[in-house]
C-alpha cells in the first residue's frame, strides 16, 4: 500500500516542472486525489480586470494541458484506484477543474431527515442530496478550526501507530 508520501512523489515525478510555480497542494482522500498548482500571475496593465485576466490564465492552462492531465490522471486511477481531479490558482482565483460527486450510503433517523427535508422545501437544496451536501459545507465552514484540531490530532495517532511495533 503506497503512503501519502509516495502518492506525492509519484506526482512530483510525473507533472512536468513547467506548469506550476511551485510543488502543487494536494489533498487526498480514499476516493479522489485533487491536484491544484500555482500559476504565474498577470501582470495586468492600466485598465485590465486583474480578475478576468486571473480566470483568462487558469482557461488557458487548461485547455493547454488537458491532455497531458488526463494521460496523467487515468495512469494514476489505475495505479491508485482513486479518481484524480485538477485545479489551477492564479493571485487569489482558484478553479477546480474536475472534482468527484461521490455518493455514500448514511442511515438518518427521523429527525435528521426533517432538516434535509426542511432544505428540500424551502428551496436551498434540489434534493436530500444537495441537503446534505450542504450541511457539510456548513460544519466545515462554520467548526474549521475545531476540525483542523482534530485532524491535527489524527496525525499525532498516525505517528504513534507507524512507530509501534510491527507484526
Amino acid at each position: 500500500m503506497m503512503t501519502e508520501q509516495d502518492l506525492r512523489g509519484w506526482f512530483a515525478g510525473r507533472i512536468p516542472g513547467d506548469w506550476f510555480t511551485g510543488a502543487p497542494g494536494m489533498t487526498i482522500d480514499r476516493d479522489e486525489i485533487l491536484i491544484v498548482g500555482t500559476l504565474a500571475d498577470v501582470e495586468a496593465g492600466e485598465g485590465v480586470s486583474v480578475a478576468a485576466a486571473r480566470a483568462g490564465r487558469i482557461k488557458q492552462f487548461r485547455e493547454d494541458t488537458r491532455e497531458a492531465r488526463i494521460k496523467i490522471a487515468r495512469e494514476a486511477e489505475h495505479r491508485f484506484g482513486r479518481k484524480v481531479s485538477w485545479g489551477a490558482t492564479a493571485g487569489d482565483r482558484t478553479e477546480i477543474f474536475t472534482s468527484a460527486a461521490v455518493p455514500h450510503m448514511t442511515r438518518l433517523r427521523m429527525s435528521e431527515r426533517k432538516v434535509l427535508d426542511t432544505l428540500v422545501e424551502s428551496g436551498i437544496a434540489r434534493s436530500r442530496s444537495d441537503a446534505l451536501a450542504w450541511c457539510v459545507r456548513l460544519v466545515g465552514t462554520k467548526q474549521k478550526e475545531w476540525l483542523d484540531d482534530l485532524r491535527e490530532a489524527l496525525q499525532s495517532v498516525e505517528a504513534v501507530r507507524e512507530a509501534g511495533p510491527s507484526l
